[in-house]
């Protein structure tokens, strides 16, 4: 892996004049100097700034404003005289063919009212000198005129160069502390001790992106984001999640979109996301993304003539939307310099079985390389996320055995090949490397709601009586079934956020919100696509995918993501470590 973009410590613009738009009358064009405005009249500007520069390569902001009639469409075209070669570009679509570069508006961004304005930016290679281009044509129509642009800076930057990763995120960060999400906690009787804590920030319906009555939009916590940054770096969390039929073997959050609205997922949900994501305003931000968590792995072990098969899931699988979705939201977000896509990857309880293991690989491979994206784009995995599954068992392993008999083979392990998620995490790791994806990826792991402290917590291993005793008595994880996952009883706080904490793993986090319900006891009307699942029922008594089992959910529980008193309450209770 590569390293993160920054902003320049120091800006050198050099600034060019546009001229006539397209059915413009024609005049002076107007040159824009030092100061950044227009010297005459004229029907557009285009102000092209070099942001920062190093010995290979630069990143350029563009900005087109229209001081003519509206336009539904736009392209700036220019040429460079040297071997300049764009490599990536935002915000607009940036190809290059010899010299010549053109950037046409994207499906979001085409529309210019007059005065109105579009920002792009791209990222470029080169060698010698980076001569900057001396004219545009806006629409086809050539623009002249022009002061002589300052010379970027030519030194090497002290800080890394924009369009680079840093390997892990985490390291020698801060964490943003979204500030609602504490504000909750530290309202609760003995929430202070953990509402300091980073959580992620679910973007799980359209509207929420812009910011709904009384709650933050994602530019709104980008720009807390920077003023809770100081002079450090800061990782920002986001959980991108509503796909078409989104969690389509579960109903309490099954989304706003219906199976076949893949073209309004791309266009009105990640493309509004990315060109947030891609403002030079939050360039200094590490934006990690968690991209649709619950999704892929349906597609593996909730389909064809498995018992846990689901009619929706066979839908999902059938039309391919789950893959183009994954693919198209890699892609957009992925060609954004400072943004890490951690794609979800279950948890063990889901995809540790032999015959969910392998193909889960492959199917995580195959939606990472549709739409444009590539396994580039995929900077690392997180398990568990939302979820319960012991971070780890301490009082068995899957090599003993009791009697002569396998602990795969007791009640509760049921053959899977892991007992938690560590190690679970650290195998998986191991297999995505081997189908194709970069061997520097990482991996998150979603500590929120997994200690299972409390009095109930075993203190050593279970009596060698049957194995079933040796792993029922001596097991952390105190749900009823390892399947069941909604607003669990007895779950406590894990492990408190920490970067690197073991081999190949970037992080512990907390992406989900402790607090926040995973869905409602009963059915609640509403506006947000939630249904009533009865896994969220207590009363409940099972299905094939929690082995017809109590769902072991807490009563009187809201809508999803909505705040759960109770359980945060109890999610402090019987934290480990213990608060």
């Amino acid at each position: 892996m590569s390293r993160i973009p920054v902003r320049p410590s120091r800006k050198r613009t050099a600034l060019l004049a546009a001229g006539v738009l397209a059915g413009a009358a024609t005049g002076t064009a107007g040159v824009v100097g030092a100061a950044g405005t227009a010297s005459a009249a004229s029907a557009c500007t285009v102000a092209y700034q070099v942001q920062n520069q190093w010995s290979t390569g630069f990143t350029t902001s563009v900005k087109v404003t229209n001081n003519g009639p509206a336009v539904s469409s736009w392209n700036v075209k220019w040429s460079y005289a040297g071997n300049q070669q764009v490599t990536q570009g935002w915000n607009a679509k940036v190809t290059q063919s010899g010299p010549a570069v053109t950037a046409a508006n994207e499906s979001y961004n085409g529309t210019l009212a007059t005065g109105g304005s579009a920002d792009f930016g791209f990222n470029a290679s080169y060698s010698g000198t980076n001569a900057l281009p001396t004219s545009f044509t806006l629409n086809g129509v050539a623009c002249n005129g022009g002061d002589t642009p300052t010379d970027p800076p030519t030194t090497p930057p002290t800080t890394p160069p924009a369009g680079n990763r840093v390997d892990n995120p985490y390291a020698g960060a801060k964490v943003y502390v979204n500030p609602e999400w504490s504000a909750k906690a530290a309202a609760e009787p003995g929430g202070t001790r953990v509402s300091n804590q980073p959580t992620g920030i679910w973007l799980d319906r359209i509207a929420v992106v812009a910011g709904t009555s009384g709650s933050m939009g994602l530019r709104a916590h980008l720009d807390e984001a920077l003023k809770q940054k100081g002079s450090g770096e800061m990782v920002v969390q986001l959980v991108v999640y509503d796909l078409p039929g989104r969690d389509c073997s579960a109903l309490a959050s099954n989304g706003e979109l219906g199976p076949t609205e893949i073209d309004k997922y791309k266009t009105q949900f990640i493309d509004p996301i990315a060109a947030i994501l891609s403002d030079a305003k939050y360039a200094a931000l590490r934006i990690v993304t968690t991209v649709e968590i619950d999704s892929l792995p349906n597609l593996v072990t909730n389909t064809g003539g498995r018992a846990t098969a689901t009619p929706q899931c066979d839908t999902m699988l059938a039309n391919g939307n789950y893959v183009k979705g994954v693919g198209y939201a890699l892609h957009k977000l992925g060609a954004i310099p400072n943004v890490y896509n951690y794609l979800d990857a279950g948890h063990h309880g889901w995809i540790g079985w032999d015959d969910n293991f392998g193909p889960s690989a492959d199917m995580f491979k195959k939606a990472a390389t549709a739409e444009g994206a590539t396994p580039a784009d995929v900077h690392g995995f997180i398990t568990n996320t939302a979820n319960y599954s012991a971070l780890k068992e301490n009082n068995f392993t899957i090599d003993d055995s009791v009697n002569g008999v396998s602990v795969r083979q007791s009640k509760w392990v049921d053959w899977n090949r892991y007992v938690d998620e560590l190690s679970y995490a650290q195998a998986f790791r191991t297999k995505l490397v081997s189908v194709g994806f970069d061997p520097g990826i990482g991996m998150l792991i979603d500590t929120s709601r997994n200690g299972w402290g409390g009095t109930a917590r075993p203190t050593g291993p279970g009596a060698k009586t049957s194995v079933d005793t040796y792993v029922e008595d001596g097991r952390y994880d105190r749900r009823i079934h390892i399947g069941n996952w909604c607003n669990q009883a007895g779950a406590g706080l894990g492990e408190r956020p920490k970067a690197a904490p073991a081999a190949g793993i970037d992080a512990y986090v907390w992406m989900k919100p402790p607090g926040e319900s995973d869905g409602s006891s009963t059915a609640i009307p509403n506006d947000e696509g939630k249904g009533l699942d009865r896994m969220c029922d207590p009363t409940y008594t099972g299905n094939p995918r929690n082995g017809n089992h109590l769902s072991g959910a807490l009563p009187n529980a809201p809508l999803s993501g909505h705040w759960f008193s109770a359980q945060f309450q109890e999610l402090m209770k019987n934290a480990y470590p213990a608060l």
